[in-house]
């Protein structure tokens, strides 16, 4: 005879009318024979044959939900996988020719260790496979932007044929194939994907929607290999993106909430562990972080006011998942009224508290808007380390809000009785969505478009000033490149680039003086501006002081060592001084350096 306790009475009489024979077994730490004997022995013969009825018909509902998720459901709804190729396929074909554009230009066009599968020597490789990925995209298709990007369409594909298998084992079809097309042509999604540099972020989605995926088939059929895949896609997840980081997180609240947890704990614990892990290799690198942002984007350090910032970011996501209009790469209008910050937190306190209705009303939807959260927390850090909103940091989140849209859509059909709603609804919304990311796609076509669409949407970014007098630069319009790299340091007063760019415009227009006063300002705000020193080398060399020529070549060359491009100015700065033997010498280096380098080369044959 079982003897069961308090809490098991308590568990047992809370739930014995919602949960099945074998939901309650596991609730209350017993074997699912036990617990029948038990009920058989203490309940009425009606009561216990309904109860194990209902217990076998919702074995047979979870049977048929993991195999109609990967196979009965493909056969049986095989043209949901051709529509979502083809929406893909529609969305980003005009994306392919466009050029490389803003980090693309440093971190592949223009980067000297391309071909180089490990540019940082040991292991890195292991602990960062992104330039693993373009060397290898490099080497087998060369400088071309198509491949690069075609790496994050197909993974932007491959993350929406996941989503549509994996919603089928939360959802009826019909919704799964709803957040997958949406997810599929929404406009907010194209700076992830469309943008080689956003690439890391479609990337790991995909890797980490594979390793859900597999965890819930490890799961349900208790198999050991597709744990270990979860895991091995987990692993690719964190070469990608801090995002991936809080997959665990997302495997536990599965558990709390819809799985069982008790259960399940120990297959949690390695994830967590590699997570961890990877939280304490990602803490090393915070310095790294920090001056970067501070030598390339002259971004302060500190703190995010936790009462703003996260009131801003959600809001502001929320507001381009439903109305993607003002679209753009730096979402730099941050000043609000009092006013417009209580809209954003009522929106915000709103939307929290419509989760909280759901962890009533239904658990599959508390969850998934719990993943809209879950998966935005490594960039709502306080830490000013990342950007307050960025497009690319709601391509995984937006998922949770997807589900939503097609819950309530769902319910509605429900509730007037018209099942095809949902395709109704999609009929009139997927084209608007597309022909939207088609228009932001030509956005992303090149610089010049880009610089001027953000133009429309951020007037107070720095950043894009300074790009907009680049420019106004390249089409000769320096009057114009001017007022844009003086409003971008007037917006952002330590903006070294800004100077550098104002100066080199102000050469073009003949007036030294303005040019060396602002390379001069351009150095003291970042020192590592060795284009600086070299130019203002230039102007001191064309008017005979090879001494202050030479001092800046030298300060340039401490922060670049062995750069040919500064190496070839200081070697002619020697031979106009007449030290022939120092510049023979110099020149000589940079042809050990760069043999191929036809300016060094004609200097050196007219040294006597």
């Amino acid at each position: 005879m079982i003897n069961l306790t308090k809490s098991q009475k308590k568990f047992l009489k809370n739930n014995l009318k919602k949960l099945s024979l074998t939901q309650l077994a596991e609730g209350m730490g017993l074997a699912e024979k036990d617990l029948s004997r038990y009920l058989k022995e203490h309940l009425p013969k009606e009561r216990y044959e309904k109860i194990i009825a209902f217990s076998q018909k919702d074995q047979k509902v979870k049977t048929s939900v993991v195999q109609t998720g990967v196979k009965t459901f493909l056969a049986k709804n095989w043209y949901f996988l051709v529509i979502l190729v083809v929406l893909v396929s529609a969305v980003y074909a005009n994306s392919l020719k466009n050029e490389f554009l803003s980090d693309d230009i440093a971190t592949i066009r223009d980067n000297p260790q391309i071909a180089n599968l490990n540019p940082e020597g040991g292991l890195n490789f292991l602990l960062n496979l992104r330039p693993t990925l373009l060397a290898l995209t490099y080497r087998l298709f060369g400088l071309n932007p198509i491949f690069f990007r075609l790496t994050n369409i197909l993974c932007h594909l491959g993350s929406t044929l996941t989503l549509l298998v994996l919603m089928n084992f939360f959802f009826n079809p019909i919704m799964a194939f709803f957040i997958a097309s949406v997810f599929a042509v929404h406009p907010l999604l194209i700076e992830g994907v469309t943008w080689i540099s956003g690439g890391p972020y479609s990337i790991s989605t995909f890797l980490i929607l594979q390793a859900f995926f597999f965890y819930l088939k490890a799961r349900e059929q208790n198999k050991k290999l597709f744990y270990i895949i979860c895991l091995i896609f987990f692993y690719f997840a964190l070469t990608q993106a801090i995002q991936a980081v809080i997959f665990p997180i997302i495997i536990f609240w599965y558990e709390l909430f819809l799985g069982n947890l008790s259960k399940n704990w120990k297959k949690i614990l390695p994830i967590m562990g590699a997570s961890g892990f990877w939280t304490l290799y990602l803490f090393g690198l915070l310095n790294k972080r920090i001056t970067t942002l501070k030598t390339t984007y002259y971004q302060q350090g500190g703190l995010y006011n936790p009462l703003t910032q996260i009131p801003t970011a959600i809001s502001s996501y929320l507001k381009l998942i439903f109305w993607p209009d003002a679209l753009t790469l730096y979402h730099s209008e941050m000043a609000f009224t009092k006013v417009q910050y209580l809209v954003m937190l009522l929106v915000c306190i709103s939307f929290l508290v419509l989760t909280l209705y759901f962890f009533k009303k239904d658990k599959k939807i508390f969850f998934w808007l719990s993943f809209f959260v879950i998966t935005l927390l490594p960039t709502l850090t306080p830490l000013k380390i990342t950007w307050i909103v960025a497009e690319r940091y709601a391509y995984m989140p937006s998922i949770g809000i997807f589900t939503l849209i097609a819950f309530v859509i769902q319910k509605l059909s429900e509730k007037i009785n018209f099942e095809k709603l949902p395709y109704f609804f999609l009929a009139l919304v997927l084209p608007l969505l597309s022909w939207r990311s088609i228009i932001r796609n030509v956005d992303w076509k090149n610089q010049d478009n880009l610089w001027l669409a953000a133009a429309k949407t951020s007037p107070s970014s720095p950043q894009n000033h300074n790009n907009l007098g680049d420019l106004y630069s390249r089409r000769g319009d320096l009057e114009n490149a001017v007022k844009e790299f003086t409003r971008a340091t007037q917006l952002l007063p330590n903006y070294g680039d800004a100077y550098h760019n104002l100066a080199n415009t102000y050469l073009q227009m003949g007036k030294t003086d303005l040019a060396i006063e602002n390379y001069q300002k351009a150095l003291s705000f970042n020192p590592n501006l060795w284009q600086s020193h070299q130019n203002l080398a230039a102007i001191y060399a064309s008017q005979k002081n090879f001494d202050l020529a030479l001092e800046h070549l030298q300060e340039g060359l401490e922060v670049s060592p062995n750069n040919p491009s500064l190496l070839t100015s200081l070697g002619l700065a020697y031979w106009q001084k007449g030290e022939n033997a120092l510049a023979r010498q110099t020149l000589q280096k940079v042809l050990q350096i760069d043999p191929g380098n036809k300016n060094a080369a004609q200097i050196l044959e007219k040294i006597p």
